[in-house]
């Protein structure tokens, strides 16, 4: 079903708000200005043992003009609505610019600095943009979740809650649904202006298993992503939910009789499910180029990724090929402009093993050497400033490549990854630890029962080298996250992750029982 942005935001005083904002800007000096004015309306709504827990509904309305003037940035926020109020929010950014090249020039004093090639002291310079006028994006879905009552939403909850609870074995129910509708419209002193408009939800539903007389517990969470959907997709459309809920009492049961893991060398078949947040931690973060220059140092941290080696650094084995794409349908991180201006793209990162690409602003684009941005500014509110934000970064798959059964069938030792849990990733994204929702051992080709208290371990590079065969386009799932954080001060980014099951060869499998004990 087609949809048009909503004539709550359109009817909003956008385009004079941002004439004012702008015009100010020039007057004032700036050698380029964006206004950028958003409407954010996020939801939840949280169920315990079918009851309801706990619901929230709020909107974040306001808007942001960021500047270069005098080769700095300048940033500053406001939400009166007039076009006064819009000039002097521009006003204040120039008086932010101006402050910062003080308190920048007297740093590089103190240090004994000059400008450098790595951009610490230097000129902010944009890379070049096409200009993008009267431009208009709203995501795919076709029934916007806010249109839906609260009391359905809950009721559908509920519904499969009760479903749960009704199943022997199973003790408790969480579930929730969160909701998030997204308006922006952009407008530079280059001419570009765009209006777009996403839909995204996260449905979650976690079983709980207590065993009474020893005191064991244990869960067993959904294996459904969040993504870039409507509420279709709680009814039948992207997700057989009737199936999983009915498969997961027994396989917690299952979880719950199982032997822990022997520690040791294994094969890995990984399931789409867990293979999405090892790409996240491990690539995504990895390539974002100006974690790799250093500029995320003090709190998100750096990458083994360096600049220099560009074009010469063996990520993995032949068979991986990784793009950055900010187009993929029904992608949390999928837009029509970023928040500089800039159009969506999808391009590799990795390819046929190798780091030949990273993800890119205006800014780091030019400072680099690189002709154009590839999408990656995002503000998470109109009360921040748009920083290098991670695409959907996803894993090919191999064309001719095999089921996750035909996977399985190819190993005589190993384990089965099903499903996300715990991480642990060093500060360059370089050694790591990776749980999972379900484990099943592989004997002789075949699926023989679960394990638990298993984490698989290794440096990123050893693991996407023992990448022995990648799945087929039949295994392809986009998983994801709502909760990607970055920044100083924080900001939260959604984010979807594409991959088939891949196979991985000769991997350290941990007892995590074992490994808390030491």
């Amino acid at each position: 079903m087609p949809h048009s942005i909503d004539e709550a935001f359109t009817a909003l005083p956008l385009r004079s708000l941002a004439d004012a904002a702008l015009a100010r800007a020039r007057s004032l000096g700036a050698e380029h200005a964006d206004f950028r004015f958003e409407r954010v309306r996020s939801a939840a709504v949280r169920l315990r043992d079918a009851r309801p827990s706990g619901s929230s509904d709020t909107t974040d309305l306001g808007y942001a003009v960021r500047v270069v003037h005098g080769g700095t940035w300048g940033f500053a926020s406001g939400v009166d609505l007039t076009l006064a109020a819009a000039a002097r929010v521009a006003s204040q950014a120039v008086a932010m610019a101006k402050l910062s090249a003080q308190v920048i020039k007297a740093a590089g004093s103190d240090a004994g600095a000059s400008p450098t090639p790595s951009g610490l002291w230097g000129r902010v310079e944009l890379a070049d943009e096409p200009v993008h006028a009267d431009r208009t994006w709203i995501s795919s879905y076709e029934i916007d979740p806010f249109t839906v009552p609260a009391e359905e939403k809950a009721a559908l909850l509920a519904d499969w809650s009760a479903r749960l609870l009704a199943a022997d074995g199973v003790s408790h129910v969480d579930a929730s649904l969160l909701a998030v509708h997204e308006n922006k419209f952009y407008a530079d002193t280059a001419g570009t202006v765009t209006t777009q408009q996403r839909v995204r939800l996260h449905p979650e539903l976690t079983a709980v298993s207590v065993d009474a007389s020893s005191g064991e517990f244990d869960s067993m969470r959904t294996l459904a992503p969040p993504a870039g959907r409507g509420w279709e997709y709680l009814t039948g459309t992207g997700w057989d939910w009737d199936d999983e809920l009915a498969r997961i009492p027994e396989l917690l049961a299952e979880k719950m009789r199982a032997p822990s893991v022997e520690p040791g060398l294994y094969d890995l078949v990984v399931d789409p499910s867990n293979l999405w947040l090892t790409i996240h931690e491990s690539i995504g973060h990895a390539t974002e180029l100006d974690r790799a220059l250093g500029y995320e140092a003090a709190y998100a941290g750096t990458s083994f990724a360096t600049f220099d080696q560009l074009g010469k650094l063996r990520y993995g084995s032949e068979l991986m090929n990784v793009t950055g794409d900010r187009t993929a349908e029904h992608g949390l991180a999928t837009i029509g402009y970023d928040d500089e201006g800039v159009a969506a793209q999808s391009w590799d990162l990795v390819k046929d093993g190798t780091l030949v690409g990273y993800q890119l602003d205006r800014r780091i684009a030019r400072l680099t050497g690189f002709e154009r941005s590839n999408g990656c500014a995002y503000a998470d509110s109109p009360a921040h400033v748009p920083v290098q934000r991670m695409a959907n970064v996803s894993l090919r798959p191999d064309p001719a490549g095999l089921s996750t059964e035909d996977l399985i069938g190819g190993v005589e030792r190993g384990v089965y990854v099903v499903g996300d849990r715990s991480w642990s990733i060093d500060m360059q994204r370089y050694n790591f630890q990776f749980t999972g929702q379900r484990f099943f051992r592989i004997e002789n080709g075949r699926l023989a029962g679960q394990l638990k208290d298993v984490a698989y371990q290794a440096t990123t590079t050893d693991f996407w080298g023992s990448m022995a065969a990648v799945g087929g386009p039949g295994t392809y799932v986009l998983g994801g996250a709502f909760n990607c954080g970055k920044a100083q001060p924080g900001q939260v980014a959604a984010v979807s992750h594409g991959c088939p099951s891949a196979l991985f060869r000769g991997v350290n499998i941990l007892n995590t029982t074992q490994e808390a004990g030491r």
